[in-house]
């Protein structure tokens, strides 16, 4: 399919300039003033719009087993939801299930997945039982499925959780290898011992659930993960970062010369802890780590400026509402996460570039090409190039809109942002040269998706 873009004002993660794009099977064939095409399927007229590179979302859960349920969203309606928030490829979390094979898990996983996805998707590779045969495991998985980023968990203790030890191991055989170690950063002894210290108190409401996870239990654990990191020497990368004292660690370890990448996630930079006072509504919000404070929100707008935090994603995790209540007696067992992967991109626009935060760069940067350079998508994902796949966002940069759950596409009864007026509108999708949405409609057929390998990793330069 040939499709021709007129006069759109073309930003990536260094470059902003008006052009044409002109693409050609599903990739991107020209760039240029007044370009020509001979019989173009579709020319479209982007004059006073964006066009912003298609969103990467590296942290996303579909269809997830936790707590006893599964997140909302399965693979057919959350990829639809991104799409129509501009996310043209997210990464999703094979989750090992302890006593049993990373390989095992992955098949899980490709049952769900295989011909139900809208965008395109990769898989990280959530390791909680390392033990020899997982060791054996980790080439294949890079060499042979392109899964090249492998997540630990510090918390959740008896389920996902493993020990310093295992950490350790896995991150010299990943080393190794040529892949990256990510963590859910928190210091799940400290947090199991709260949440006990609580509920023998009779305080069950979902306030606990933030006090159980103070500040201290992120810093502490992201201050040894990087610790164990730079013993190791592997590529490190924290996911949903959500303090400062976090950050703190994370620029302790630069003044180390060492690189730990930062991701955080759009709920913490723009909602807060005081959402939690609202009774059982703040369930809405239960998530790990916790919202925090304003302060915390000022400190990772300042780390996106100072490079500090390469990532904006969104952990996106939902659960309807009559599955949050299944903590309506105790916070522990409200099912932990939020809805977000539709509104990502729209709300960094609004809140950080309208409001003086970021620049039109940095969103770029922020919000797609720095996650496909960490994870191994460079160039083919992440910018406007020739011979880049075609994944494309026409943008109004005027449009005002609320959100509501009654207009969003994610499988969810309630919005965690009802009611916030942006300013910023996806107007136009483009995934791989074809209109994947369009005056809010979906143009794709189910299974257009594909499945991304990724290459080792490199880092950002």
């Amino acid at each position: 399919m040939k499709i021709l873009i007129k006069n759109g004002r073309i930003v990536t993660a260094s470059e902003d300039y008006i052009a044409d794009l002109y693409i050609e099977n599903g990739t991107i064939a020209g760039i240029g003033r007044s370009l020509e095409v001979q019989n173009p399927h579709r020319v479209i007229d982007a004059s006073g719009k964006f066009i912003f590179p298609g969103g990467i979302d590296p942290h996303v859960h579909l269809d997830m087993p936790f707590m006893g349920t599964f997140s909302s969203d399965n693979y057919e309606t959350g990829t639809t939801a991104a799409l129509h928030g501009g996310t043209t490829t997210l990464i999703d979390f094979v989750l090992q299930t302890q006593g049993k094979s990373l390989r095992n898990a992955l098949n899980e996983w490709q049952m769900r997945s295989n011909d139900n996805c809208y965008c395109d998707y990769s898989f990280h590779m959530a390791v909680t039982d390392f033990n020899d045969s997982t060791r054996l495991e980790i080439r294949e998985m890079i060499e042979d499925e392109g899964i090249t980023s492998f997540k630990t968990f510090m918390a959740y203790k008896g389920a996902l959780m493993i020990d310093d030890r295992q950490m350790v191991g896995l991150m010299e055989e990943v080393k190794k290898q040529g892949g990256m170690v990510t963590v859910h950063a928190t210091n799940g002894d400290m947090i199991d011992y709260l949440v006990s210290k609580f509920k023998a108190e009779g305080k069950t409401a979902p306030l606990y659930h933030y006090l159980s996870q103070p500040e201290v239990t992120e810093s502490e654990a992201t201050g040894r993960f990087a610790d164990l990191a730079r013993y190791t020497g592997v590529p490190a990368y924290v996911v949903h970062m959500t303090c400062e004292g976090a950050l703190n660690q994370v620029r302790s370890a630069a003044r180390l010369n060492q690189k730990v990448y930062a991701e955080t996630c759009i709920q913490y930079l723009v909602l807060d802890a005081s959402l939690y006072e609202q009774n059982f509504d703040g369930a809405k919000w239960v998530m790990s780590p916790p919202l925090r404070q304003k302060k915390d929100q000022e400190a990772l707008w300042a780390g996106i400026q100072q490079g500090a935090v390469q990532v904006v994603a969104t952990d996106h995790c939902p659960f309807k509402w009559e599955q949050k209540k299944m903590g309506l007696q105790d916070f522990s067992k409200i099912p932990n996460g939020h809805p977000a992967i539709e509104h990502r991109m729209e709300l960094l626009f609004s809140e950080g570039v309208m409001k003086n935060r970021i620049s039109l760069n940095k969103f770029v940067e922020v919000s797609s090409t720095n996650a496909a350079r960490l994870f191994g998508m460079y160039p083919r994902k992440g910018t406007i190039g020739i011979g880049s796949d075609a994944d494309l966002v026409i943008f109004d940069p005027e449009r005002k809109h609320t959100i509501s759950v009654a207009k969003h596409h994610m499988n969810v009864d309630y919005s965690a942002y009802e009611g916030w007026e942006l300013t910023g509108k996806c107007e136009l999708v483009l995934l791989r040269g074809e209109i994947a949405v369009e005056n809010g409609q979906m143009q794709l057929s189910k299974g257009f998706g594909q499945f991304i390998r990724r290459n080792k990793v490199t880092g950002i330069a």
